[in-house]
């Protein structure tokens, strides 16, 4: 059988369940780390429960996407996951959910394992939202994902100062977040108020305008242009402030 009568036969199992993203819906892709807690505490042995090391490798996965071909608005990381709001307008990949989940988790994962050394994997799923008030809302559920992370996470190495695994998770099972703020600041001798930024609310990842100075090349002329580069924010802004920040990079990037 010739090439081309092989190719039509075959070529339709391959694509038979492909789905696509409709125009005008946003894409956001969020992808998590397989197995990252072994990886962390057992293989690597980060510091817990942060480590400003893992935190940069994340942060620089996530620049990896900005500057890699595809109209990423915002990247963002918290813990182990990222995610990622693209362009309304991005057709990368025909918008097709296969290529999507499998070409953005193999970045990922080709990106973090350089930074880290060793294997790290990610798998990937998209979140087809079909307005920008669904896209805001997104961002603060893992807003609030991070924040609720930090506060047991903080807890939990807390009470594992003269606990086991088992005790400290069942004691944190049972506690409110006020008696979780409580025991913080009562055992631990801290506010959780006064934690880092960027354990709470994750990091951020966007383009920004700046200003640079330059020649005009027919005048010789100094003159100041407007230009945009990457930025890595540690102090994103919360609740309200947040989804109007979002909707600005939205409405900036047009």
């Amino acid at each position: 059988m010739k090439f081309d009568e092989l190719d039509k036969k075959l070529r339709v199992f391959e694509t038979l369940n492909d789905r696509y993203v409709l125009p005008g819906i946003y894409i956001v892709a969020r992808l998590d780390g397989r197995s990252f807690t072994r990886l962390t505490k057992d293989v690597h042995k980060f510091e817990s429960p942060y480590d400003s090391r893992f935190r940069d490798f994340m942060v620089a996965t996530v620049m990896h996407f900005m500057d890699c071909g595809c109209r990423v608005v915002f990247g963002y990381t918290q813990s182990d996951e990222i995610s990622l709001l693209f362009h309304q307008e991005e057709n990368g990949f025909g918008r097709t959910l296969r290529k999507h989940n499998s070409i953005l988790a193999g970045e990922a994962s080709a990106k973090f394992s350089l930074l880290l050394g060793s294997v790290g994997t990610f798998d990937c799923r998209i979140s087809e939202l079909p307005d920008s008030d669904l896209v805001l809302d997104y961002f603060q559920w893992r807003s609030e994902d991070a924040s609720r992370n930090a506060l047991n996470a903080h807890c939990y190495w807390v009470l594992r100062k003269g606990a086991s695994a088992k005790e400290s998770n069942d004691k944190l099972m049972r506690l409110s977040v006020s008696q979780k703020n409580e025991l913080l600041f009562k055992v631990g001798g801290v506010n959780f108020n006064d934690h880092p930024l960027w354990h709470k609310r994750g990091v951020g990842v966007y383009r920004e305008f700046y200003a640079k100075e330059a020649v005009n090349p027919k005048t010789g002329e100094r003159v100041t242009a407007t230009r945009k580069r990457l930025k890595v924010d540690l102090q994103l802004p919360v609740k309200d402030n947040y989804s109007a920040f979002v909707s600005r990079l939205m409405a900036e990037a047009g």
